[in-house]
């Protein structure tokens, strides 16, 4: 539980005033009395009779929201049973008219934290405040109402507004959730000019100094206005798909950081509508994301590329993911990861342009979005010129839109030894271009496959997890590891596609993360010589035979030796037996009498 002071001896009073500083308790604010010392009593604090002094304190006006209490002890003091005892009986002061209270132990070396004075896990460094109020609030998503938002809005734009392309409905949801976020006045009751109006004002007037982010507003604001109506006049249907907009954007803001995205869920809903997109693309769900991101290891220091990013699934899941190890959207290290740790590249226009809108609505503009074709050597070299340490990726799957040129294209371009993870159909690796195949396996290790479930896409193509270790070649002696995780858990929605209802996939992504580390105990594991495979092999079914296939070979051959014709003997087993019985039929069940033929008894 190190810190930068680790090596260092402070006093209380100096880790006091830096403690203060890095939870940020010196800046003011309306909402709250905050501060450090060793002068404050919690009389002075409105705690009417209680002389005790709290070395720093975060002291809502609103006493339904979360408290802050800070005891601090020189850097040569542990944190032991005594000093924890200490901190806990002035975080049961505030209790008293608190119901959220968090407990900061700290010594600029090791930290301790309590939640309503229980111990829980927290990151080993001391971090904003707003990453401790955080502790408190919902993480948990209502996907049902994602779900049934996402059928109204779609339905509403297809309908009501008349527009075909699903993308441009995609597009145009999004940069309203864009416009919303950046404050724009969008009201039941204002008619369809003011309403576009307000979008593309809005967006125009967010442009400010960050390059990256005006890219991102420039692009969306074209690709609006290029989307077209086939009518505007229905005021109703305005009404609804501003009241529903606004629901979906208070789901986002709702979301914090937990690594489970709303945007995620809601293109991934969305995309349920078209049967398959022309560029190839088969969107990754957002569970699936979640492993790909646990099975290569990324931290918060790692630096992310997805050459084929789509609508930034990905990209969405390790920002969550790394932003919260960092300590909070309040940290340096989570400007920094969206700045620095971030990139994506994607060829279609219009996706590109949704990717971009998904990093907005998510609080980000800075994140390195290009547009480009990762076939070219354009974006090789752009590849080339970034410090990636971890690819995930799901490339287009089709040979038409370069799906393995793009692999290869990627793991030549990073440093030796980066882990790259690619969704890739089944036997891609067996049936595609053999000298590209070939180029990859010269140059690069594969080293694990992961089957995942047979129903995850709905395109029905069966795909797997390629773990891949870059400019490494394959050594051909040495097996590859496979697996197959035949169950997900996720079950068949009427009309909604398959979602987790019972809550088993964190359980089941536990488990797999926990075999496939081990590479070891699950029956389905399988270890490949890469001379002979790069895919999972599906176990054929045992052989197994019974008398009546025995007596069905020996009538075949015997029909065969005589010259029967086995099609006339079967319909003559119909017309004289079958059809002549006595059929009779209850509730349950058909009972079928054979009748005696009287002409030939």
């Amino acid at each position: 539980m190190s810190t930068n002071m680790k090596y260092n001896t402070f006093t209380e009073d100096e880790i006091r005033e830096k403690a203060g500083l890095i939870l940020g308790f010196n800046q003011k604010t309306d909402v709250a009395i905050m501060g450090v010392g060793q002068l404050t009593t919690f009389n002075q604090l409105g705690f009417k009779g209680i002389l005790d002094k709290p070395d720093g304190w975060y002291l809502p006006k609103n006493f339904n929201d979360p408290a802050i209490i800070l005891e601090t002890k020189s850097s040569i003091t542990k944190l032991k049973d005594k000093q924890v005892k200490g901190l806990k009986k002035n975080c049961a002061i505030v209790l008293q008219k608190y119901n959220k209270v968090i407990g900061i132990l700290y010594n600029g070396n090791d930290i301790r934290v309590f939640k309503n004075n229980e111990e829980i896990s927290a990151v080993n460094t001391l971090k904003n405040k707003e990453y401790y109020l955080g502790m408190f609030k919902q993480n948990k998503i209502d996907k049902e109402l994602i779900y049934s938002l996402t059928k109204k809005i779609n339905d509403c734009l297809h309908f009501d507004f008349g527009i075909k392309n699903l993308y441009h409905r995609m597009i145009f949801t999004a940069c309203t959730l864009v416009a919303k976020k950046c404050g724009a006045s969008l009201v039941e009751g204002m008619n369809y000019e003011t309403f576009h109006t307000s979008i593309k004002s809005t967006l125009s007037d967010s442009l400010d100094n960050c390059l990256n982010r005006n890219q991102k507003l420039i692009l969306l604001l074209e690709v609006f206005s290029e989307i077209k109506m086939n009518t505007t006049n229905n005021q109703e249907a305005i009404n609804e798909f501003i009241k529903w907009v606004s629901e979906i954007s208070d789901c986002i803001n709702s979301d914090f950081w937990n690594g489970e995205d709303v945007m995620g869920i809601f293109f991934n809903e969305f995309n349920r509508y078209k049967p398959k997109s022309e560029s190839g693309q088969v969107f990754t769900p957002d569970h699936i994301t979640s492993l790909m991101y646990r099975l290569i290891e990324i931290n918060k220091d790692d630096v992310i590329l997805d050459a084929a990013c789509g609508s930034g699934a990905f990209l969405i899941k390790s920002m969550c993911n790394m932003i919260k190890e960092a300590g909070g959207v309040g940290t340096l290290e989570a400007e920094r990861i969206k700045s620095e740790q971030l990139y994506g590249i994607e060829f279609d226009r219009e996706i590109y342009a949704l990717a971009c809108a998904n990093m907005l609505i998510h609080k980000d503009g800075k994140t390195n979005l290009v547009q480009l074709d990762t076939r070219s050597e354009e974006a090789c070299k752009w590849i080339k010129s970034k410090p990636i340490t971890k690819v995930l990726m799901n490339p287009p799957f089709e040979t038409k839109y370069g799906c393995l040129t793009i692999v290869k294209n990627v793991m030549d371009n990073v440093k030796k030894g980066t882990k790259c993870a690619f969704i890739l159909p089944d036997k891609k690796l067996e049936t595609g271009t053999k000298s590209l195949v070939s180029q990859i396996i010269k140059n690069h290790t594969l080293r694990k496959i992961i089957k995942l479930p047979e129903k995850l896409f709905r395109e029905g193509v069966t795909a797997s997890i390629f773990i891949f270790e870059a400019g490494i070649p394959q050594d051909l002696n040495k097996e590859i590891f496979a697996c197959y995780i035949d169950d997900d858990g996720l079950e068949n929605v009427k009309n909604q596609g398959r979602h987790d209802i019972k809550d088993k996939w964190q359980g089941i992504e536990d488990y797999w993360v926990n075999i496939i580390n081990k590479q070891s105990g699950n029956k389905s594991i399988q270890w490949l010589s890469p001379k002979e495979y790069l895919s999972y092999q599906t176990p054929k079914a045992p052989l197994i035979l019974t008398e009546e296939d025995f007596r069905k070979t020996i009538l075949n051959f015997y029909f065969y030796k005589n010259g029967i014709d086995e099609k006339n003997i079967s319909e003559e087993v119909l017309n004289n037996v079958l059809y002549r019985s006595d059929i009779k039929e209850t509730k349950d069940k058909v009972t079928i009498n054979l009748k005696k033929d009287d002409h030939n008894d």
